[in-house]
């Protein structure tokens, strides 16, 4: 059984090195995107466009696919039809998509934070004692959420550092996890 267990390490870190060039290539892209934030930002609020197509074909598909199933399909189906809509206008007119992506974190941040508001307040009727933590976050958030909503310039550049950001920690991990992987093929054979 050990012996079977060896050879699934050894032929699963047999490429130990493409996590590292995934890796560089995204460290790669998050250092571009903080040298190059404009650009970065038209790159995001294209994909955000493309989301909203994407988004609504597979609503559309859901709905029709499951109208014998479900009994109020066609809401469904117009929600997908306004998503396809919105996304093919975001994607023909993309100075739009640069103005709606602020505003649509902003809203989504303060939703959210909301959501965690309340979620705090559940959590000290149920006698948490750290519940206080997670109100603190939601107020931040909100707070947060109406700076982007009141100054779109800030809020595209915050969206273009967390970005940049995540792009560099993703690839910082997948680094990790190439070295880790070669270690553990060299312990093992």
């Amino acid at each position: 059984m050990s012996t079977n267990f060896m050879k699934t390490v050894t032929n699963s870190v047999k490429n130990w090195w493409i996590p590292l060039l995934i890796g560089l290539l995204f460290v790669g892209t998050g250092i571009y995107t903080f040298m190059s934030p404009v650009e970065s930002y038209v790159a995001l609020s294209f994909v955000f466009a493309i989301s909203f197509l994407v988004s609504g074909i597979m609503e559309i598909v859901f709905a029709i696919g499951n109208k014998d199933e479900m009994d109020h399909w066609g809401w469904a189906l117009v929600f997908g039809i306004l998503t396809l809509i919105i996304g093919g206008m975001l994607v023909a007119q993309p100075e739009m998509s640069m103005l709606t992506l602020p505003l649509y974190v902003g809203f989504l941040i303060l939703f959210r934070s909301i959501l965690a508001i309340g979620t705090a307040l559940d959590l000290k009727n149920y006698g948490v004692l750290d519940w206080g933590n997670l109100m603190v976050l939601g107020v931040l958030g909100v707070i947060f959420s109406f700076i982007m909503l009141f100054n779109p310039l800030f809020a595209g550049m915050t969206i273009v550092v967390w970005t940049g950001l995540a792009f560099l920690a993703i690839g910082g991990g997948s680094i990790y996890l190439a070295f880790k992987l070669k270690k553990l093929k060299n312990e093992v054979a």
